[in-house]
């Protein structure tokens, strides 16, 4: 999860960095700076450029913040698409996906909302992608389950998990194209009138909680070793994150001395994870676990899959279609469209999280249209180069602006590219196949719990004293866990004559996110209630103060290279939704002050959320 923030959105924990600070907001006007706003303050903000050894530090940091999220999707869809027993083809999957979120960050930073947010692979497109790999037509065959059966060369079992794949990625270039066109035509603000806290609520919970199965599958293999990778991040997440841990740093000022970092709060899952897995290696090692395949706890070995990195190759570019050429499913596009909507709606809110976060103003809404278009293009450029996935803004990356003090975009232009160069280097993916499936077992415990209580932390924004509010997100989870339960057990119930219909229904009935989040969205708008009882005033305020004709807006919003100022001339931009305004300076405008752009008094100040999907 995202740390635990002040009335001012951000944590009192300080990355001891020397540079310049930024000012936010103050309690009070002209009030003397106190030792608490010097702790409140950014070392640089999101315009700012630090130093390049600062930028590649920085963004090492959040590449590993990210870590956890980025590597488990691809484990996770390596048991959809018949892939548990062939880690190569496994390492190949996570180079792609650390490749192409890569390249997606640096688009979203330099074209997209220009904040500074990583972009990585979206739990959301999970659940459908899951859900469309259990139909009967794309059931893994049995000889698949076997490691002993497997030859992961022969063009058998080749096709075998690509056809899974290229069917995932036609659906999702598909489904992409509809948040392409919400993005870029400003329907987003349309779609965000009806969407409340009581449809986003079930919607993201049913993403952790429809996860159980994997979730136990993994740990259950040996529950020794999983429980104590689930206990050591608990550990280092909620017990240890207030303790710093000195590191030596150097400054032209100081010269070589040390700084507290608070290392747990910033790694907690990588932390976790290498501690056990390097446990796992003494067990192994020691032979204090099994050394039969048929023995319990066998699975928690880390020599099973050694050969892997030996034949991982050192560099391999990945490229669009390298699977085959995508095919195309209706029920499998549907499906991806609820995790899309679903994707969007978090998006916008980490962009005014993050916004606050990098001492930037609220973003104007061609930024936000622009942002969600370019995530739009992200996914369709995950699907295109055969991830399995598609891309989403990551809330813990921008928990950890809070926790850095350091909110300049180049920072995770500097992330962005190191996530490309591992992603060009296959052992590197190969490294992270090795993990010990207990081990990621215990990881899924934490990650998908935390999934669904973000999910329903949504609901602080509606009046849960109503017994309207509590049936509707009631009868919504429940129908969503029953429902996708039921048909999973019963295939066969579907039948209405239509292949392509009964394809489409298996599809969404057995996707808990969408069956919960269509109730939930369906209630919600027609049973009658207020906009205060439903949460939908406080839900919006974050939109609310709109600062787009200011000029801190446009230094931070504002297209590079010039592109603006270019446009700026012609009469058409302003009927292009995410093209920015030729909006006047400060300067121009008599009486106002640029210090006043940063608080606006008479308004309240927005109340900023970060949607979590992993800690």
């Amino acid at each position: 999860m995202a740390p635990e923030k002040e009335s001012n959105g951000l944590e009192n924990y300080a990355f001891a960095i020397d540079g310049r600070f930024c000012d936010l907001e103050k309690d009070g006007e002209g009030s003397d700076p106190s030792e608490e706003d010097d702790k409140n303050r950014l070392a640089y903000c999101v315009t700012d450029v630090p130093p390049w050894y600062l930028c590649i530090i920085l963004g090492i940091q959040h590449c590993l913040t990210a870590f956890g999220g980025i590597i488990a999707i691809p484990l996770i869809l390596s048991q959809g698409l018949c892939l548990q027993h062939d880690s190569l083809t496994q390492g190949h999957l996570i180079s792609t996906i650390f490749f192409v979120s890569g390249v997606c960050t640096l688009l979203q930073v330099t074209f997209g909302i220009r904040l500074p947010i990583l972009q990585g692979g979206t739990f959301t497109l999970l659940a459908p992608s899951m859900a469309m790999l259990s139909m009967p037509e794309w059931t893994c065959p049995a000889w698949t389950q076997n490691a002993s059966m497997v030859n992961t060369t022969s063009p058998e079992y080749v096709e075998v998990w690509q056809s899974r794949m290229r069917a995932l990625q036609g659906s999702i270039m598909v489904g992409s194209l509809f948040q392409v066109l919400v993005g870029f035509s400003g329907l987003i603000g349309l779609f965000m009138r009806f969407i409340g806290p009581l449809t986003i609520a079930p919607t993201i919970s049913l993403i952790g909680l429809s996860l159980y199965d994997s979730a136990g599958m993994n740990a259950g293999n040996h529950w020794g070793i999983s429980t104590m990778t689930t206990a050591l991040i608990i550990l280092f997440s909620q017990y240890l994150r207030h303790i710093p841990v000195p590191f030596p740093t150097y400054s032209k000022t100081k010269k070589l001395h040390t700084s507290k970092i608070y290392i747990f709060q910033i790694l907690p899952v990588l932390l976790g994870i290498t501690l056990s897995w390097l446990i796992c290696y003494i067990f192994t090692i020691s032979d204090v676990l099994p050394s039969q395949p048929e023995q319990y706890g066998y699975l928690a070995r880390t020599d099973l899959k050694g050969d892997v990195i030996v034949q991982a190759p050192w560099f391999r570019f990945p490229y669009p279609c390298q699977w085959g050429l995508p095919t195309v499913s209706l029920a499998g596009v549907v499906g991806i469209l609820a995790g899309v909507i679903s994707s969007m709606i978090e998006s916008v809110g980490d962009y005014h999280a993050c916004a606050r976060l990098s001492g930037a103003p609220p973003p104007p809404k061609h930024a936000i249209n622009r942002g969600i278009g370019i995530e739009g293009l992200g996914c369709l450029l995950a699907g295109a180069w055969g991830t399995g996935n598609g891309t989403t803004s990551y809330s813990e990356n921008v928990g950890a602006l809070g926790i850095t003090k350091v909110g300049s975009r180049m920072v995770i232009v500097a992330g962005g590219v190191l996530l490309i160069i591992m992603g060009l280097f296959g052992k590197i993916g190969a490294i992270f196949t090795t993990i010990p499936t207990p081990v990621v077992g215990g990881m899924f415990l934490v990650m998908f719990g935390v999934i669904s209580a973000a999910g329903v932390s949504n609901l602080q924004y509606a009046d849960m004293n109503s017994s309207r509010n509590i049936f509707i997100f009631g009868f919504s989870m429940f129908s969503g866990l029953v429902i996708p339960n039921w048909i999973f057990k019963n295939p066969d119930a579907i039948a209405t004559g239509v292949v392509e219909l009964d394809q489409l229904l298996q599809v969404l009935l057995t996707t808990s996110m969408f069956v919960g989040g269509f109730f939930g969205f369906f209630l919600d708008n027609t049973i009658p209630g207020t906009k205060r009882e439903r949460g939908i005033i406080a839900w919006n305020k974050i939109h609310l103060n709109d600062s787009s004709n200011t000029l801190e807006s446009s230094e931070v919003y504002n297209l590079p290279f010039g592109i603006s100022s270019c446009l700026s001339s012609y009469t058409w931009v302003r009927y292009v939704p995410f093209l920015p305004l030729n909006a006047p300076s400060s300067q121009d405008k008599p009486g106002v002050d640029s210090s006043e752009t940063h608080k606006q008094p008479g308004k309240p100040e927005p109340s900023h959320i970060i949607r979590s999907v992993a800690l």
